[in-house]
């Protein structure tokens, strides 16, 4: 179980812990995910288009990420101290199990209606900054409005209130997140297998990569059921990551 201490000062000194922790993760990640991908050019997925925005998406980023930390400690610390519908579930391996299964279905259903919502025409200019990033990079994951970071990372504080997930759970799920989102916006695909095109659920870099070349497809974050289901999924997603599966060597001269 994860202690949390009372009243404001506690929330402050969680909010600051989550921050710290985000921010940690955001340039320790982002770094050894460069290093990566400049070892291997033939896994860029937009071969044609490069990024100028690396500095513009760091500085928004370090930005959104003050409001990200408060939505966690926000969510930990309301449940701690009894506001939540449910008092947190007892915390065993089974109920760990099943709890992340639970946060994960529940927090793509909230991303996917969320950031689809974000894309009407009523709402776009709030989500128009993370998407001048066509050629997302690692650094443009939190590149975003406030408004568009809370409408997809709200969840961190509204789950526990509604459900009785165990706080380990919540905070872990956000790390799963921070680090998996990363990867989702690095432009080179390295997680491509069957287990992310059809008729398996989840997704790998191709996925969010074709939303921000596209902007009308693939809104979702975890799996891609919700886009199958309102037929939202890109019709060349299943064969790009076929592709990308096996994808060529770097030929000499720099082509791939």
């Amino acid at each position: 179980m994860i202690s949390l201490p009372p009243g404001w000062s506690g929330f402050l000194a969680v909010w600051a812990a989550s921050y710290i922790a985000l921010v940690i993760l955001y340039f320790g990640l982002g770094a050894a995910l460069v290093a990566v991908n400049r070892r291997h050019p033939e896994r860029r997925i937009q071969q044609r288009r490069r990024s100028d925005r690396v500095r513009a998406e760091i500085r928004q980023s370090l930005v959104a990420l003050v409001s990200v930390a408060g939505y966690v400690a926000g969510g930990l610390c309301l449940q701690a101290n009894g506001y939540g519908l449910f008092p947190s579930a007892d915390l065993t391996l089974l109920s760990f199990l099943g709890w992340c299964v639970v946060s994960a279905i529940a927090y793509d259903t909230w991303f996917y209606w969320g950031h689809r919502a974000m894309h009407s025409k009523a709402l776009f200019r709030f989500h128009a900054l993370h998407h001048r990033s066509v050629t997302p990079t690692v650094w443009a994951n939190n590149s975003d409005s406030f408004v568009g970071t809370a409408v997809e990372q709200g969840y961190f504080l509204v789950a526990p209130l509604l459900l009785p997930i165990p706080a380990l759970v919540l905070v872990l799920h956000k790390l799963y997140d921070q680090a998996s989102g990363m990867v989702g916006h690095c432009g080179f695909e390295h997680v491509a297998s069957p287990a992310a095109r059809t008729p398996w659920p989840l997704v790998c870099t191709v996925y969010h990569d074709q939303h921000h070349s596209n902007f009308r497809c693939n809104f979702s974050n975890t799996f891609s059921l919700w886009d199958r289901i309102m037929g939202t999924l890109h019709p060349a997603y299943d064969r790009k990551v076929e592709e990308m599966e096996h994808p060529a060597r770097e030929r000499p001269g720099g082509g791939a």
